[in-house]
């Protein structure tokens, strides 16, 4: 799928069709703006533009009621029960608290998508969980619906993860880092070792289990357009500061954010990063280099502004009635209905 995180206006749905009567998506969020928010998007996108009727699932351990309030009325929301996590270790990460919490609410999920599966007025059309939830899946396959991930970040993600997955058959984890040319992904990004997630990091194998999950789906819902990653998209044939038109500072930290540091600076020219300096092995970053940073895109960085004003201007026509973004959805929402029997 393409963007989610553009401006443009809606149509809405028919008046007539009553809410009930339509064909219901489920989309399991994980907490968090950066994943919330385009799943609320993509539900309220398939509610006014595509005639669904969508609830967005969330956790109350980790509840943000500020971020569902702007939905509009025609978007359900429900939130999980909550469940015990603060057996976890001190030392859990967020990623990896996310995902045990998912992994938890498995028997709350799997109760909650059956009462609206076996409502005769609201067949249930598919199951959209979050990459984090993708624990949520086999309760798709269950009760025959399509089970789609959501996928908030890039569509070079999907890429690495799931050349991750090959890159650690039959070879010790993280060994591919002592590569001495670069990996190259679909679409033409190029990864150094130092770019790649450091398999020591306690999320490193749920990372593995991310690329094995998009076997396990119907389809993969990727929060991006053409204009921003086209090379990738072609390739799979055979982000939400763009939307705003803000340039950004490239800080990764951990798991997939080198990656992406590398995609936005050097692929798509729309961020500056701020570069490590390495001390008895560790990559720190110090006031130093982060000052420059932002002194170097405030008093300049002007080419990278221009940069991004132009995929500011890519997201916004990708969501026009003939844009790439809204082909793309329309595409999923044929297939889903046509699976019901209901396409029209």
């Amino acid at each position: 799928m393409e963007s989610l995180s553009s401006v443009g206006s809606v149509a809405a749905a028919p008046p007539a069709e009553r809410l009930a009567e339509r064909p219901h998506v489920v989309l399991l969020a994980s907490p968090g703006a950066g994943h919330l928010i385009p799943l609320a998007e993509l539900a309220r996108r398939l509610v006014e533009l595509h005639g669904f009727a969508a609830t967005v699932v969330t956790f109350t351990n980790f509840s943000a009621p500020e971020l569902l309030a702007c939905l509009p009325a025609s978007v359900a929301t429900a939130a999980l029960p909550a469940v015990q996590i603060d057996d976890l270790p001190a030392t859990a990460r967020n990623g990896g608290v996310l995902v045990e919490l998912s992994r938890r609410s498995l028997p709350n999920i799997r109760a909650l998508v059956r009462s609206i599966s076996n409502s005769s007025t609201a067949p249930l059309a598919a199951l959209v969980p979050d990459f984090f939830c993708s624990s949520a899946l086999p309760i798709a396959v269950e009760l025959g619906v399509p089970g789609y991930l959501f996928v908030p970040s890039s569509l070079a993600y999907v890429a690495f993860t799931r050349h991750i997955v090959e890159l650690n058959q039959g070879a010790a984890p993280g060994e591919y880092r002592d590569l001495v040319v670069p990996l190259e992904l679909p679409g033409g990004v190029s990864l150094c070792g130092a770019d790649l997630p450091d398999p020591e990091h306690q999320l490193y194998p749920q990372l593995v289990e991310w690329g094995r999950s998009y076997c396990l789906a119907d389809g993969v819902l990727v929060n991006t357009f053409y204009e921003m990653e086209p090379a990738t998209v072609e390739a799979f044939k055979q982000l939400a500061s763009v939307g705003c038109g803000v340039p950004m500072l490239a800080w990764p930290l951990y798991a997939e954010q080198r990656m992406n540091a590398v995609l936005l600076e050097e692929k798509l020219g729309m961020a500056l990063r701020v570069p490590p300096a390495r001390e008895d092995g560790r990559c720190l970053v110090t006031r130093h280099e982060i000052a420059k940073a932002v002194k170097e895109l405030v008093e300049g960085g002007q080419k990278v502004r221009r940069r991004v004003e132009d995929l500011q201007k890519a997201a916004a026509r990708a969501w026009l009635p003939e844009g790439t973004s809204r082909r793309a959805l329309e595409q999923v929402a044929v297939k889903w209905k046509a699976a019901l029997g209901t396409a029209k």
